[in-house]
C-alpha cells in the first residue's frame, strides 16, 4: 500500500526531539553516562513514541480512504490518548476500546481522550483477551461501521518502521551510545529501536506489566514480521514493574520524587509512574548491579 504525506495542522513537530545529559553522581561512580532522549516533546497532541507508532498508521488509513481510527487499551493507556489528538489533529473520527468497565469520574488520561472527540467503549476483560481476533473484530464492524484497526499500544509492522527510525536519530545525535533504554508496554518501540541499531548497540526494554514474559516472544514476531528477522542486540527486563501496569510502590514514588527534585523534572510530565520512572529505577539498579558495563554511555528515551 502506498502511503502518502500527511499534512500535520497542529503545533511544528519538534524533530529530531532533543537529547539532555543528566549529571547522576551513582551513575558516575559506576562510570555510566546518562542521556535522556526528549522524545516526549515532539508534541503536545502527539508526543514521542506515539507519534513515531502513528505516523505510518495514519498515512495508510488516509490512503485507504478510512474515516474512523478504531483502537484499543487499558484505562490509563497513553496511546488512546495519542490516538484520539492525532485524530482531531488529522480529521479521523476515533473509537477507544477499554479493558474493563466504565469507572466515572473518567480519569485525567480518558477525560483528554473523550475531550479530543474520542467515543469511549468498554469491553469485558475475558473479551478483551481476544481483542483481535477475526470474530471479535467483525462483531466491532457490525457495531460500530468501518474503522481502521490500530492495535492495543499501536504496535504493528508500520509502527516498527517508524520507531526504528528512533534508533538512527539517537545515532546521530549520541555518536557512542551503547545501550538504548526504552519502557515496554507491547513491544513495539523497542522492536523497532533494535531493529534500527547499527552494529555493537544494544536495545533494552523495562515491561511495566506484571508477568510479561509474553513480550520476547511479541517483539521477536513484530521484528519478523516488519525487518524479516529477529535481531540478537535486545533484552526485556521483567523485575521493574513495581506491581504491574499502572501500579505502583512505596520505593518507586521515593525513587521518582527524589530523582525529579535533583532535575528539576515535572514528576507527571517527565517522570511517569506508569511507565518512564519504571525504566529509570532499573537503569539504576541495573548499574548499581554492575549489568551495565563501566564506560557505557545509556540512552533513556522519555516516552510521554
Amino acid at each position: 500500500m502506498a502511503l502518502r504525506t500527511l499534512e500535520y495542522g497542529g503545533p511544528t513537530l519538534r524533530l529530531p526531539s532533543p537529547v539532555l545529559e543528566l549529571r547522576e553522581e551513582q551513575l558516575g561512580r559506576r562510570g555510566v553516562r546518562l542521556i535522556l532522549k526528549r522524545d516526549d516533546l515532539i508534541s503536545r497532541d502527539l508526543p514521542g513514541n506515539k507519534w513515531r507508532k502513528l505516523k505510518y498508521n495514519l498515512a495508510a488509513a488516509a490512503a485507504a480512504g478510512h474515516r474512523t481510527l478504531l483502537t484499543f487499551g487499558g484505562a490509563y493507556s497513553n496511546h488512546i490518548r495519542a490516538t484520539a489528538g492525532a485524530g482531531s489533529v488529522f480529521g479521523f473520527d476515533t473509537i477507544g476500546v477499554i479493558r474493563g468497565e466504565e469507572h466515572l469520574p473518567l480519569n485525567p488520561v480518558l477525560a483528554e481522550a473523550t475531550d479530543r472527540g474520542m467515543r469511549l467503549v468498554y469491553m469485558d476483560r475475558t473479551t478483551y483477551r481476544s481483542k483481535h481476533e477475526p470474530a471479535t473484530v467483525e462483531g466491532l464492524r457490525a457495531t460500530y461501521g468501518d474503522f481502521y484497526l490500530i492495535p492495543e499500544g499501536g504496535s504493528n509492522e508500520l509502527a516498527v518502521r517508524g520507531c526504528a527510525e528512533l534508533a538512527a536519530e539517537i545515532e546521530d545525535q549520541v555518536p557512542d551510545v551503547d545501550l538504548v533504554c526504552c519502557p515496554t508496554g507491547t513491544g513495539g518501540t523497542l522492536a523497532g529501536i533494535a531493529g534500527g541499531l547499527g552494529a555493537g548497540r544494544r536495545a533494552a526494554g523495562f515491561a511495566v506489566l506484571k508477568g510479561a514474559g509474553f513480550l520476547v516472544d511479541d517483539v521477536a514476531d513484530l521484528q519478523r514480521r516488519t525487518f524479516g528477522a529477529t535481531t540478537d542486540n535486545w533484552t526485556i527486563e521483567l523485575g521493574f514493574h513495581f506491581g504491574g501496569y499502572a501500579k505502583t510502590s512505596t520505593d518507586l514514588t521515593a525513587f521518582r520524587t527524589q530523582f525529579a527534585e535533583r532535575h528539576d523534572l515535572d514528576l507527571d510530565l517527565d517522570l511517569d509512574r506508569v511507565y518512564v520512572a519504571k525504566m529509570m529505577a532499573g537503569i539504576f539498579s541495573m548499574t548499581e548491579a554492575g549489568r551495565i558495563p563501566a564506560g557505557s554511555t545509556v540512552v533513556a528515551v522519555i516516552t510521554g
